[in-house]
């Protein structure tokens, strides 16, 4: 399994020929305490970097790009009711959806771990 970032925060979790999708630790951090979570709909079929849902602070409401295109075939209802779920686990509990890969060449166009970590220093 790889993971990949996208300059926008955000994080595909690749296997095989799924991805799972969340938002870095570091935006997590940055919007303080999350309170809501807009999912995709399963079924919906996104396009890299195009809108996959938004999520909502007591500091700032932002969206969520999908860092791959593909159809969203499994959501994370779990944040419905524990939008928390991605302060304290970004990475890992607090995912979002999972996407079917349309184009796998499409990663790309992403940043590895090292890269991420490097473009984070440099803003």
């Amino acid at each position: 399994m790889s993971i990949y970032f996208t300059k926008e925060h955000e994080w595909v979790k690749v296997d095989g020929t799924v991805g799972t999708v969340g938002i870095s630790d570091h935006a997590a951090h940055e919007l303080g305490d999350i309170t809501f979570v807009e999912l995709p709909k399963i079924g919906a079929v996104v396009t890299q970097f195009g809108l996959l849902g938004s999520i909502e602070s007591v500091k700032a409401a932002s969206d969520i790009f999908a860092p791959l295109s593909g159809k969203v075939v499994k959501v994370n209802d779990a944040l419905d009711t524990a939008p928390e779920a991605v302060n304290e686990s970004a990475e890992d509990a607090g995912w979002m959806a999972v996407v079917e890969i349309a184009d796998a060449a499409e990663l790309k166009n992403l940043m590895t771990r090292d890269q991420y970590d490097a473009y984070l220093k440099s803003l």
